[in-house]
């Protein structure tokens, strides 16, 4: 029996279907511990992430309550499921569980693992997020700055911007109706390769940034490419935003970006195409002065009926989510009122 690893990652749902996905690698590297080393060794972390194997055209199977579902890896060890949801299931976080038990080229491979995944309350928002330079900085203008800070500084040593976890905070009591303890859904999408998913992931913990479904660029194998770790094309990140409305016709967005890349002109094709799905765009400004093509691309999405925030500090998204009404002033829960003098304070 040959040993192989299933990396699973949050999936999404709605009241029909459920989305989840995942690869087969040959081996994962195991343990939280690895991305608080230091110096070489958390360098050396990273470079095992990059230098992932996975592997093909295995069938997986798929458990959610009594039903099973099958599909095969793709040619990257990738895999999805977009299923019907058979059984009602209160909002919230469920588990799903997913084996491989499959022959290859003669060897044997067998698997199983768990994660979780979202079913949004009736009436959530979601919030749909990059993260390079939106709430963790990353230097994302400057390539070898960037690959610097990811080999060099651990989860602990990287840092979110001045109030953006307030601000997230926020926006997860936010909802149409009352505020309710993590109620929305949010999704971090970014160019990142999913090689960083659990470093993102501890990070977000680590910090207290709200719980998230994670959408990442194509796995990387071998460090032939890793010094071009997050750049290239964006148009998956167009692609899955895209995904995520379709999915959710019932939801209205809030989209957080920032002026480093091509958020700004993602953002704007999206609330052309959606423009009665999007709630605000809040853009971060990563420089000293105001892009004109940014300020120019967030007019057109003003234009449309849409809120918009092009702010350097997150402290000023605070207060236009607060004077907008997209959060609310006077909240029920304690710790809503809370977060909410602190960040007004």
């Amino acid at each position: 029996m040959k040993r192989c690893d299933l990396k699973l990652y949050r999936g999404y749902a709605n009241k029909r279907e459920l989305v989840v996905f995942g690869h087969v690698v040959k081996k994962y590297p195991s343990g939280d511990r690895k991305y608080t080393r230091r110096g070489f060794r958390y360098a050396k972390t990273i470079i095992e992430l990059f230098s992932i194997k996975t592997i093909p055209f295995l069938k997986i199977t798929l458990h959610v309550g009594e039903n099973t579902f099958e599909t095969t890896a793709e040619a990257d060890g990738y895999f999805r499921f977009q299923v019907p949801l058979n059984e009602e299931m209160p909002s919230g976080w469920h588990t799903y569980r997913v084996t491989l038990d499959d022959e290859l080229n003669g060897k044997k491979y067998h698997a199983e693992s768990s994660e979780e995944f979202f079913l949004p309350y009736k009436s959530s928002y979601g919030i749909i997020s990059d993260i390079d330079d939106t709430f963790l900085i990353s230097h994302s203008r400057r390539s070898f700055r960037k690959l610097f800070v990811l080999l060099s500084k651990n989860v602990q040593a990287r840092k979110p911007f001045d109030d953006v976890v307030r601000h997230y905070q926020l926006l997860s009591f936010a909802s149409r109706t009352h505020p309710h303890k993590d109620s929305n859904i949010f999704f971090y999408v970014s160019s990142s390769e999913w090689n960083l998913y659990d470093m993102i992931v501890r990070f977000a913990e680590l910090n207290g940034l709200p719980k998230a479904v994670l959408k990442l660029k194509k796995i990387k194998s071998g460090l032939d490419d890793f010094v071009m770790t997050g750049s290239g094309s964006h148009e998956h990140k167009l692609r899955k935003i895209h995904n995520i409305i379709n999915f959710y016709p019932e939801l209205q967005f809030i989209l957080l970006g920032d002026d480093s890349q091509k958020d700004p002109e993602i953002y704007e094709e999206i609330c052309r195409t959606f423009p009665q799905s999007i709630r605000a765009v809040y853009m971060r400004q990563t420089r000293r002065r105001a892009k004109p093509l940014t300020t120019l691309l967030l007019k057109n999405i003003q234009d449309m009926g849409i809120d918009t925030c092009y702010f350097a500090h997150s402290n000023k998204a605070i207060i236009h989510s607060l004077e907008q009404g997209i959060v609310f002033q006077t909240p029920a829960e304690p710790e809503v009122k809370e977060i909410v003098q602190k960040a007004i304070s």
